[in-house]
């Protein structure tokens, strides 16, 4: 909750708007966050870890905007940038009451303590390590076979497909029917002429039929 707060009034603060998709990024950045120390730490840590991570997807989408990387629901901030924060937040706010859970209940002879509560930056250390080698893994996994598909020359559609829209022309219907139903047409001037054709016809809206 504090995550979509967070997000909501930081956005509010830059556009006098109730930004409606940082909001939902917002909430989604907490549960993202606090999915990793969820058992380790107390409702005070996870209220910080929740405002922390509503600054974090929202400055995250700003870089992926500065460096012009085409995200446009925001999946990289949220679930990578709100990820990394939320398996370091363990390292911080991790109380050290709880043990380990086992099938007969907590092992309390092993707690996870953070630094925040004295546990020095032992933990902290292990969770940038494991959160690096499985971010690093993943990008090169990623990319590896991002290029192996380019190599196919399949990672694009076609020029007609990417102005015609992939909902029409690797599906034949539109993506969203209110279009139809008020009577929007997506023929726009600079679609070809052979994509254009094959586009459906806008139904006219209730009302303007009355």
């Amino acid at each position: 909750m504090f995550g979509g707060l967070t997000a909501l009034f930081i956005a509010f603060a830059r556009t006098s708007k109730w930004d409606l998709a940082f909001t939902t990024n917002g909430f989604l950045a907490g549960l993202v966050a606090i999915t990793c120390p969820c058992y380790w730490v107390s409702p005070t840590g996870a209220f910080f870890i929740g405002i922390i991570a509503g600054f974090v997807v929202v400055y995250a989408t700003d870089l992926l905007e500065f460096l012009r990387i085409d995200d446009p629901i925001g999946a990289v901030p949220v679930h990578m940038a709100c990820g990394i924060w939320g398996t370091l937040s363990l390292g911080l706010f991790a109380t050290g009451q709880f043990g380990l859970p086992v099938p007969t209940g907590a092992d309390t002879s092993t707690v996870v303590k953070g630094l925040f509560y004295g546990g020095g930056t032992t933990q902290l250390l292990a969770q940038a390590i494991g959160s690096f080698s499985v971010t690093a893994a993943t990008l090169v996994v990623a990319f590896v076979l991002m290029y192996a598909v380019k190599a196919t020359g399949t990672l694009r559609v076609s020029k007609a497909g990417e102005l015609e829209g992939l909902d029409l022309h690797e599906h034949g219907m539109l993506a969203y029917p209110e279009y139809v139903i008020h009577g929007y047409s997506p023929s726009l001037h600079h679609v070809p002429q052979q994509a254009a054709e094959k586009m459906p016809a806008a139904v006219p809206s209730p009302s303007a039929a009355s």
